[in-house]
């Protein structure tokens, strides 16, 4: 699983032309699902997500979480994440999980953020054309792989 995680003052996403969702200070989650992920790959990095100090304190230091702060998050599915751009010029996603194993684990993903305690999760649309908008606060922006933060014995 890969998250490209970054701290917001307030984020945006329209569906579809359509729709609009919105979050205030907080974070988006940009999520990328891998064939290999699983349930207790998307509760570990949920669990990482909402508790990984990144907001600031009084002293301007990053020691707070998301959870810490209070703030939001929108959580938007990215199987581009898996781009595999080695040969050629034209990506390759073999690399991502199918929909079928992807976006049950999307769900979960989404529920696991708010079992954490965050108050309030917003999301895109599985598979939908979405424009996000964001007012990067930092910038802060950290890219999260299952494959290189979860132990072994976790998986």
């Amino acid at each position: 699983m890969r998250i490209v995680l970054q701290r917001v003052a307030s984020a945006g996403v329209t569906i579809d032309g359509g729709e609009t969702r919105s979050i205030g200070k907080g974070l988006l989650l940009l999520v990328g699902i891998c064939p290999e992920d699983n349930e207790k790959t998307v509760a570990f990095m949920a669990e990482k997500s909402a508790n990984l100090r990144i907001f600031t304190d009084e002293n301007d230091a990053m020691n707070l979480s998301l959870l810490d702060v209070g703030g939001d998050a929108m959580v938007i599915s990215n199987f581009t994440l898996y781009a595999n751009s080695r040969k050629g010029r034209r990506p390759s996603f073999t690399e991502a999980a199918p929909p079928t194993h992807a976006e049950p684990l999307y769900r979960t993903f989404v529920e696991a953020m708010r079992q954490t305690g965050v108050q309030s999760v917003a999301t895109g649309e599985f598979g939908a054309d979405m424009q996000v908008s964001l007012v990067n606060d930092g910038p802060v922006t950290i890219i999260l792989d299952s494959d290189e933060i979860m132990p072994a014995n976790k998986k």
